[in-house]
């Protein structure tokens, strides 16, 4: 099955050019055929094709369902970019499929990489989205400092995970922490880890200390754990 997207799908009933190239050059799509397109905030649409436009395919809508989330709950996954941007986009990648709510870019103290391209991530995470046939497009924000993101998540209520590396620290296994189902933060630091001064804001702000076990892991592969942590246990208690 192949999914289309079209963010405004309801007003234009045109596919995007890439879309629309893809539909007309690449599948040969006619008139009069029928096709998917999702809009990335949660609905899917059966569509005919009117205008076979390599450029514009213009569709008429037959039909809208909303796509329930495959589990309940919304979590955003506030991490650090690494120094290589192609392992930041695996990551976005492998967390589109998965269904994670929202990616917040942190800027940290020790952060080796400062400034991102988050067309390139929303491009990336679109292509994630219509692959595993899901419905909503993640939020992807611009470069946040630290202190912003953790404002953001006190104001949004959200449960609050602080995952970082002081084996001397009163750290509990996030597994054993995270409330199934409730709107959640987790926080993943630069591969230097988080300086002390933002460990020192983290726990003031009401942050639980939290260890992904005793496997060392990369900065991606501890955001990726932490969102799929959170899946299951969500999925486990539906």
């Amino acid at each position: 099955m192949i999914q289309f997207y079209c963010p405004d799908i309801e007003t234009t009933h045109t596919l995007p050019e890439s879309d629309s190239k893809h539909c007309v050059r690449v599948l040969r799509m006619q008139q009069g055929d029928e096709l998917e397109v999702v809009d990335g905030k949660g609905h899917r649409f059966l569509c005919r094709l009117l205008d076979a436009h390599p450029k514009r395919a213009m569709l008429e809508i037959v039909s809208r369902d909303d796509v329930v989330k495959a589990w309940p709950g919304r979590i955003t996954v506030a991490v650090a970019p690494t120094k290589h941007m192609d392992r930041m986009e695996w990551l976005v990648e492998k967390l589109t499929e998965i269904g994670v709510d929202a990616v917040v870019p942190l800027l940290c103290d020790r952060s080796e990489r400062r400034e991102i391209k988050v067309d390139r991530l929303e491009k990336i995470a679109v292509s994630a989205m219509k692959q595993s046939l899901k419905a909503t497009l993640p939020e992807i924000s611009e470069m946040t400092p630290f202190g912003k993101a953790m404002t953001d998540a006190v104001g949004r209520g959200d449960n609050l995970y602080f995952a970082y590396c002081d084996s001397d620290a009163d750290r509990r296994l996030l597994v054993k922490e995270m409330r199934s189902g409730e709107p959640a933060t987790v926080f993943i630091g630069p591969e230097g880890d988080f300086s002390p001064p933002e460990v020192k804001t983290a726990l003031a702000a009401g942050c639980v200390p939290v260890s992904l076990g005793d496997n060392r892991l990369r900065t991606e592969t501890a955001a990726l754990v932490a969102c799929d942590t959170y899946q299951l246990l969500c999925g486990l208690t539906k």
